[in-house]
């Protein structure tokens, strides 16, 4: 795999790679739509391992998510998305191959960044 395959700085989504096959002009309108569900559905994340995290959505967002997560899928095929209702929320998994691990560093933290750090 090259150095620019792993570039997370390649374009409007802040995380895609030079491998991602979503058109370039239409990477911005893709991380605005992810950008306004992390905003208005995320409650909680939890980066379980270098390869997996887990975000917390609100159950009336799950159509949302399904939908960018297919598409996403589509353009980006080592990505993988799995939702699973949790009580109250819908936990949305999203996991990558280890070649990946940028990548996912670069999504969880804009899926995190508007969320208030918890503090002992």
């Amino acid at each position: 795999m090259s150095t620019s395959d792993t570039d997370t700085s390649s374009a409007g989504l802040g995380w895609a790679p030079a491998s991602c096959t979503l058109p370039t002009v239409e990477q911005p309108i893709r991380a605005a739509e992810f950008d306004d569900l992390f905003t208005t559905a995320v409650r909680a994340a939890e980066r379980i391992d270098a390869t997996t995290l887990r975000l917390d959505l609100t159950t009336d967002a799950e159509a949302r998510a399904r939908d960018l997560a297919s598409r996403e899928s589509n353009c980006c095929s080592f990505f993988g998305f799995d939702f699973a209702p949790a009580g109250d929320v819908v936990e949305m998994t999203v996991t990558v191959r280890a070649a990946h691990i940028a990548v996912l560093d670069a999504f969880a933290a804009r899926a995190t960044g508007h969320l208030t750090p918890v503090t002992g």
